[in-house]
């Protein structure tokens, strides 16, 4: 058979099972399992062996079942960062990816804030500017957040915590596949692996930032859900509670005590949420309070600081 027939034939396989975006996904497993470029599938249209047909069958026999792609390919691209993902780990979405870049963003006007500082206050004096900077990324998963800042800022000092030992081996194995030494990966629930940490040196466990895509789906909510989702992804990295705020609750108030004077707190929100996380922001103390939307325009990522 060849590959162009076969191209169709699987995106008719993966209409019949309800897949959205066929053409793309048919295309996305012949490269992928085939190891295939663009040329060969439509300029050299090969015939196919009846090895490469035994394991297109198996891939598109579980795809069709409604595992997610990214666990049948094994990896996801995340803003450069070829990401391993399996069962267990959530798959890192786009509105995180753009939660990374602004992220990244404001961890950039802080060094210049600091630089500008630092510059005029000791302009005349031989200092160094230590621009290193501490990061924290709470429910770190597959590691993308920490990650992604810690490959952008190598001098900075990231941390990523997760109740969940499987993802941990996920995101230092993709540490150690990008060739990220600057990123330390803590199990615990949330703040927990740092409370005696920041005891013992309170200055080492202060963080500039702090970020976090964190569960906020409602409950309730969870069963309708995409089968790819509900059926698949680990439901602890999904469900935020009877209102899908638990974490919010849990992450807000107490993130002041590990952020520096001026530290910005980062989170993604679900959809409708951006009012009632606001409240608690301003509720807990925090100043100049920004929600970003994301690509279909919904609020998605909200941002503080901590001015004392």
């Amino acid at each position: 058979m060849k590959v162009k027939y076969k191209l169709q034939a699987i995106s008719k396989l993966l209409s019949t099972a309800g897949i959205e975006f066929t053409d793309k996904e048919a295309e996305i497993i012949l490269r992928n399992a085939l190891n295939m470029n663009v040329i060969d599938i439509y300029r050299d249209d090969p015939e196919l062996t009846d090895k490469q047909m035994s394991l297109l069958e198996s891939v598109v026999s579980r795809r069709t079942s409604r595992e997610p792609l990214q666990y049948i390919l094994g990896h996801v691209d995340f803003l450069g960062l070829k990401l391993q993902v399996g069962k267990g780990v959530l798959i890192p979405r786009p509105e995180t990816e753009l939660m990374a870049e602004y992220a990244i963003k404001a961890v950039s006007g802080q060094r210049s804030a600091v630089s500008s500082q630092e510059n005029s206050k000791l302009k005349t004096q031989n200092s160094k500017l230590n621009s290193s900077q501490r990061i924290l990324d709470l429910c770190t998963g597959s590691g993308c957040l920490a990650l992604s800042l810690a490959q952008e800022y190598p001098d900075a000092h990231v941390y990523g915590s997760d109740i969940s030992e499987i993802v941990l081996r996920y995101a230092r194995r993709n540490a150690d596949l990008n060739g990220i030494n600057n990123v330390t990966f803590l199990q615990g629930n949330l703040f927990e692996p740092f409370t005696k940490l920041l005891t013992l040196n309170s200055k080492l466990f202060s963080f500039d930032l702090i970020i976090s895509n964190p569960p906020y789906i409602k409950s309730d909510d969870i069963r309708n859900l995409q089968p790819e989702i509900k059926d698949w992804e680990p439901l602890n990295a999904l469900d935020g509670g009877t209102d899908g705020l638990d974490f919010y609750r849990a992450i807000i108030p107490i993130a002041r005590q590990f952020l520096k004077d001026s530290g910005i707190l980062m989170l993604e929100i679900g959809i409708s949420q951006a009012d009632t996380v606001a409240q608690m922001f301003e509720c807990s103390g925090y100043k100049d309070i920004v929600v970003q939307k994301d690509y279909a325009g919904i609020e998605r990522i909200i941002s503080a600081h901590n001015l004392v």
